[in-house]
Protein backbone atom coordinates (compact mmCIF):
# COMPACT_ATOMS: atom_id res chain seq x y z
CA UNK A 1 0.00 0.00 0.00
CA UNK A 2 2.69 1.77 0.36
CA UNK A 3 4.45 2.00 -2.43
CA UNK A 4 1.25 3.09 -4.59
CA UNK A 5 0.73 5.71 -2.20
CA UNK A 6 3.76 7.24 -2.38
CA UNK A 7 3.39 7.19 -6.64
CA UNK A 8 0.15 8.78 -6.08
CA UNK A 9 1.86 11.71 -4.16
CA UNK A 10 5.05 11.82 -6.35
CA UNK A 11 1.99 11.99 -9.37
CA UNK A 12 0.21 15.19 -7.64
CA UNK A 13 3.74 17.06 -6.89
CA UNK A 14 4.38 16.46 -10.36
CA UNK A 15 0.69 17.77 -11.26
CA UNK A 16 1.33 20.69 -9.41
CA UNK A 17 4.56 21.59 -10.55
CA UNK A 18 3.54 21.53 -13.66
CA UNK A 19 0.43 23.68 -13.16
CA UNK A 20 2.04 26.71 -11.35
CA UNK A 21 4.73 26.69 -14.67
CA UNK A 22 1.98 27.38 -17.11
CA UNK A 23 1.36 31.02 -17.84
CA UNK A 24 -1.36 32.69 -16.46
CA UNK A 25 -3.76 33.40 -19.42
CA UNK A 26 -5.73 36.54 -18.40
CA UNK A 27 -9.41 36.25 -20.74
CA UNK A 28 -11.04 39.20 -20.88
CA UNK A 29 -14.92 39.06 -21.34
CA UNK A 30 -17.39 41.71 -22.46
CA UNK A 31 -20.33 42.81 -19.85
CA UNK A 32 -22.50 42.83 -22.12
CA UNK A 33 -25.33 43.32 -19.91
CA UNK A 34 -24.28 44.42 -16.89
CA UNK A 35 -23.94 42.35 -13.62
CA UNK A 36 -27.53 41.59 -14.15
CA UNK A 37 -27.00 39.59 -17.07
CA UNK A 38 -28.88 36.21 -16.36
CA UNK A 39 -26.66 33.80 -18.18
CA UNK A 40 -23.60 35.37 -16.76
CA UNK A 41 -23.05 32.85 -13.94
CA UNK A 42 -23.53 29.73 -16.43
CA UNK A 43 -21.36 31.74 -19.13
CA UNK A 44 -18.37 31.83 -16.16
CA UNK A 45 -18.65 28.78 -15.47
CA UNK A 46 -18.70 27.12 -18.61
CA UNK A 47 -15.68 29.58 -19.26
CA UNK A 48 -13.65 28.31 -16.44
CA UNK A 49 -14.62 24.97 -17.12
CA UNK A 50 -13.04 25.09 -20.54
CA UNK A 51 -9.77 26.42 -19.20
CA UNK A 52 -9.58 23.77 -16.64
CA UNK A 53 -10.20 20.84 -19.27
CA UNK A 54 -7.68 23.09 -21.21
CA UNK A 55 -5.04 23.00 -18.40
CA UNK A 56 -5.03 26.73 -18.86
CA UNK A 57 -4.98 28.89 -15.69
CA UNK A 58 -7.49 31.48 -16.64
CA UNK A 59 -7.75 34.46 -15.17
CA UNK A 60 -11.22 35.92 -16.02
CA UNK A 61 -11.38 39.71 -16.01
CA UNK A 62 -14.86 41.42 -17.01
CA UNK A 63 -14.74 44.59 -18.19
CA UNK A 64 -16.96 47.80 -18.57
CA UNK A 65 -20.74 47.36 -19.42
CA UNK A 66 -21.51 47.64 -22.97
CA UNK A 67 -24.21 46.65 -25.87
CA UNK A 68 -23.40 43.84 -27.69
CA UNK A 69 -23.13 45.74 -31.27
CA UNK A 70 -20.30 47.75 -28.98
CA UNK A 71 -18.50 44.23 -28.04
CA UNK A 72 -18.46 43.22 -31.77
CA UNK A 73 -16.99 46.57 -32.48
CA UNK A 74 -14.08 45.71 -30.05
CA UNK A 75 -13.59 42.42 -30.61
CA UNK A 76 -12.64 42.59 -34.21
CA UNK A 77 -9.81 45.54 -32.79
CA UNK A 78 -5.82 44.65 -31.94
CA UNK A 79 -5.86 46.47 -29.09
CA UNK A 80 -9.95 46.72 -28.35
CA UNK A 81 -9.57 45.56 -24.63
CA UNK A 82 -11.44 42.37 -24.78
CA UNK A 83 -10.70 38.66 -25.81
CA UNK A 84 -14.53 37.23 -26.52
CA UNK A 85 -17.90 37.57 -25.14
CA UNK A 86 -21.09 35.69 -25.26
CA UNK A 87 -24.59 35.69 -27.20
CA UNK A 88 -26.62 34.24 -29.68
CA UNK A 89 -25.18 33.63 -33.09
CA UNK A 90 -25.55 35.38 -36.49
CA UNK A 91 -23.76 35.41 -39.95
CA UNK A 92 -22.59 38.63 -39.31
CA UNK A 93 -21.04 37.83 -35.81
CA UNK A 94 -19.45 34.66 -37.53
CA UNK A 95 -17.65 36.80 -40.12
CA UNK A 96 -16.56 39.35 -37.73
CA UNK A 97 -15.12 37.09 -35.22
CA UNK A 98 -13.53 33.67 -34.18
CA UNK A 99 -16.79 31.94 -33.29
CA UNK A 100 -16.45 28.53 -30.93
CA UNK A 101 -19.58 26.75 -32.26
CA UNK A 102 -20.67 24.53 -29.30
CA UNK A 103 -24.09 25.80 -28.33
CA UNK A 104 -23.18 26.29 -24.67
CA UNK A 105 -27.17 26.74 -24.03
CA UNK A 106 -28.02 23.80 -26.19
CA UNK A 107 -30.56 25.75 -28.14
CA UNK A 108 -32.50 27.24 -25.22
CA UNK A 109 -31.97 30.77 -26.28
CA UNK A 110 -34.56 30.40 -29.18
CA UNK A 111 -36.84 28.51 -26.83
CA UNK A 112 -38.87 32.14 -25.32
CA UNK A 113 -42.12 32.25 -22.81
CA UNK A 114 -42.78 36.27 -21.88
CA UNK A 115 -42.77 38.89 -19.11
CA UNK A 116 -46.32 40.27 -19.01
CA UNK A 117 -47.88 42.94 -16.50
CA UNK A 118 -49.50 41.11 -13.59
CA UNK A 119 -52.55 43.05 -14.53
CA UNK A 120 -52.72 41.31 -17.47
CA UNK A 121 -51.23 37.73 -16.34
CA UNK A 122 -53.61 35.84 -19.19
CA UNK A 123 -52.79 38.37 -22.39
CA UNK A 124 -51.42 35.28 -24.12
CA UNK A 125 -54.04 33.00 -23.25
CA UNK A 126 -56.28 31.58 -26.26
CA UNK A 127 -53.27 32.67 -28.97
CA UNK A 128 -52.25 29.71 -31.17
CA UNK A 129 -50.57 31.48 -34.36
CA UNK A 130 -48.20 33.95 -35.50
CA UNK A 131 -50.89 35.70 -36.46
CA UNK A 132 -53.03 36.29 -33.86
CA UNK A 133 -49.46 37.26 -31.78
CA UNK A 134 -48.93 39.75 -34.53
CA UNK A 135 -51.92 41.84 -32.90
CA UNK A 136 -49.57 42.42 -29.90
CA UNK A 137 -46.26 44.09 -29.48
CA UNK A 138 -42.73 42.42 -28.22
CA UNK A 139 -40.22 44.33 -26.77
CA UNK A 140 -36.29 43.57 -27.22
CA UNK A 141 -32.94 45.37 -27.27
CA UNK A 142 -32.61 47.05 -30.82
CA UNK A 143 -29.23 45.09 -31.76
CA UNK A 144 -30.44 41.78 -30.69
CA UNK A 145 -30.59 39.09 -33.12
CA UNK A 146 -34.02 38.40 -32.02
CA UNK A 147 -35.46 41.19 -32.84
CA UNK A 148 -34.86 40.66 -36.78
CA UNK A 149 -36.01 37.07 -35.82
CA UNK A 150 -39.31 37.97 -34.97
CA UNK A 151 -39.66 40.51 -37.53
CA UNK A 152 -39.10 38.28 -39.99
CA UNK A 153 -41.62 36.08 -38.51
CA UNK A 154 -44.47 38.62 -38.75
CA UNK A 155 -44.40 39.87 -35.26
CA UNK A 156 -44.24 43.62 -34.11
CA UNK A 157 -41.22 45.17 -31.96
CA UNK A 158 -40.52 47.51 -30.03
CA UNK A 159 -37.19 48.11 -28.95
CA UNK A 160 -34.66 50.17 -27.10
CA UNK A 161 -30.93 50.68 -26.86
CA UNK A 162 -30.81 49.42 -23.33
CA UNK A 163 -31.63 45.93 -21.55
CA UNK A 164 -32.81 47.28 -18.35
CA UNK A 165 -34.94 49.71 -19.37
CA UNK A 166 -37.44 46.62 -21.05
CA UNK A 167 -38.65 45.95 -17.64
CA UNK A 168 -40.19 49.80 -16.64
CA UNK A 169 -41.28 50.09 -20.27
CA UNK A 170 -43.10 46.66 -20.11
CA UNK A 171 -44.54 47.96 -16.87
CA UNK A 172 -45.81 51.57 -18.56
CA UNK A 173 -47.13 49.54 -21.64
CA UNK A 174 -44.93 50.76 -23.60
CA UNK A 175 -45.30 47.33 -25.22
CA UNK A 176 -47.52 44.08 -24.46
CA UNK A 177 -45.16 41.41 -23.56
CA UNK A 178 -41.51 40.21 -22.99
CA UNK A 179 -40.29 37.29 -24.74
CA UNK A 180 -37.23 35.75 -22.77
CA UNK A 181 -35.15 32.71 -22.77
CA UNK A 182 -36.25 29.90 -20.87
CA UNK A 183 -33.19 30.36 -18.94
CA UNK A 184 -33.57 33.60 -18.37
CA UNK A 185 -36.87 34.31 -17.32
CA UNK A 186 -37.40 33.25 -14.07
CA UNK A 187 -33.90 34.69 -12.80
CA UNK A 188 -35.04 38.27 -14.10
CA UNK A 189 -39.21 37.79 -12.80
CA UNK A 190 -37.51 37.78 -9.52
CA UNK A 191 -35.60 41.10 -9.94
CA UNK A 192 -36.51 43.80 -7.93
CA UNK A 193 -36.84 45.72 -11.50
CA UNK A 194 -39.71 43.07 -12.78
CA UNK A 195 -41.86 43.93 -9.46
CA UNK A 196 -45.29 44.28 -10.96
CA UNK A 197 -44.46 41.58 -13.71
CA UNK A 198 -45.20 37.94 -14.00
CA UNK A 199 -44.59 35.17 -16.55
CA UNK A 200 -46.95 34.20 -18.85
CA UNK A 201 -48.15 30.84 -18.57
CA UNK A 202 -49.55 30.16 -21.78
CA UNK A 203 -47.20 30.53 -24.91
CA UNK A 204 -43.78 28.83 -25.85
CA UNK A 205 -42.19 30.55 -29.14
CA UNK A 206 -39.09 28.58 -30.54
CA UNK A 207 -36.51 29.34 -33.42
CA UNK A 208 -33.73 27.52 -34.37
CA UNK A 209 -30.64 29.71 -32.15
CA UNK A 210 -27.46 29.34 -30.00
CA UNK A 211 -25.32 31.18 -27.91
CA UNK A 212 -21.38 31.00 -28.57
CA UNK A 213 -18.19 32.36 -27.30
CA UNK A 214 -17.41 34.71 -30.04
CA UNK A 215 -13.63 35.25 -29.64
CA UNK A 216 -11.37 37.99 -30.87
CA UNK A 217 -9.99 37.26 -34.27
CA UNK A 218 -6.98 38.17 -32.98
CA UNK A 219 -6.63 35.66 -30.72
CA UNK A 220 -6.96 32.22 -32.66
CA UNK A 221 -4.81 30.63 -30.28
CA UNK A 222 -6.92 30.92 -27.07
CA UNK A 223 -10.22 30.15 -29.66
CA UNK A 224 -9.09 26.97 -30.37
CA UNK A 225 -7.65 25.91 -26.28
CA UNK A 226 -11.22 26.69 -25.45
CA UNK A 227 -13.01 24.84 -27.84
CA UNK A 228 -10.78 21.88 -26.95
CA UNK A 229 -11.82 22.30 -23.29
CA UNK A 230 -15.53 22.71 -24.11
CA UNK A 231 -15.44 19.36 -26.42
CA UNK A 232 -13.49 17.16 -23.71
CA UNK A 233 -16.20 18.78 -20.75
CA UNK A 234 -18.69 16.99 -23.41
CA UNK A 235 -17.11 14.69 -23.85
CA UNK A 236 -16.65 13.53 -20.12
CA UNK A 237 -19.94 14.83 -19.18
CA UNK A 238 -18.91 17.69 -17.06
CA UNK A 239 -20.48 20.18 -19.29
CA UNK A 240 -23.89 18.21 -18.97
CA UNK A 241 -23.41 18.01 -15.49
CA UNK A 242 -23.08 21.95 -14.95
CA UNK A 243 -26.10 22.83 -17.98
CA UNK A 244 -28.03 20.53 -15.66
CA UNK A 245 -27.28 22.10 -12.71
CA UNK A 246 -27.81 25.73 -13.32
CA UNK A 247 -30.66 25.37 -15.71
CA UNK A 248 -32.77 21.66 -14.76
CA UNK A 249 -34.40 23.16 -12.05
CA UNK A 250 -35.86 26.36 -13.90
CA UNK A 251 -36.91 24.00 -17.15
CA UNK A 252 -38.90 21.76 -14.76
CA UNK A 253 -40.65 24.64 -12.96
CA UNK A 254 -41.80 26.34 -16.80
CA UNK A 255 -44.00 23.16 -18.02
CA UNK A 256 -42.89 23.48 -21.20
CA UNK A 257 -44.92 20.53 -22.46
CA UNK A 258 -48.24 22.18 -21.08
CA UNK A 259 -47.38 25.63 -23.19
CA UNK A 260 -48.96 26.08 -26.90
CA UNK A 261 -46.11 26.23 -29.27
CA UNK A 262 -45.71 28.97 -31.80
CA UNK A 263 -42.25 28.25 -34.36
CA UNK A 264 -40.56 31.04 -36.26
CA UNK A 265 -37.95 30.56 -38.81
CA UNK A 266 -34.05 31.89 -37.98
CA UNK A 267 -33.16 33.74 -41.20
CA UNK A 268 -29.85 34.73 -39.45
CA UNK A 269 -29.21 31.48 -38.72
CA UNK A 270 -25.52 30.85 -39.98
CA UNK A 271 -25.15 27.83 -42.15
CA UNK A 272 -22.16 26.16 -40.36
CA UNK A 273 -24.47 25.99 -36.92
CA UNK A 274 -24.19 22.20 -36.05
CA UNK A 275 -27.93 21.23 -36.11
CA UNK A 276 -27.28 17.89 -36.88
CA UNK A 277 -25.23 17.09 -33.98
CA UNK A 278 -28.13 15.72 -31.48
CA UNK A 279 -25.41 15.51 -28.43
CA UNK A 280 -25.30 19.17 -29.04
CA UNK A 281 -29.08 20.13 -28.40
CA UNK A 282 -31.53 20.41 -25.69
CA UNK A 283 -34.17 17.86 -26.11
CA UNK A 284 -37.31 17.66 -23.10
Amino acid sequence: MIKPLATLLLSLLLSAHILAAVPVQPVRYAMVSGLSDPHRAYMLALLQLACDEAQLRCQLLGTSTMNQSRALVQLSKANGGIDLFWGMTSKEREQKTLPIRIPLDKGLIGWRVALVTAERPDLLAGISNRQQLARLVAGQVDDWPDTSILRSGGLKVLTSQDYGNLFPMLLRKRFDYFPRSVMEVQREAALPVSQGLVIDRHLLLRYPAAMYFFVSPHQPQLAAQLEKGLRMALQDGRFNQLFLRYNGQVLAGLALAKRTLIELDNPLLPPATPLQDASLWYRP
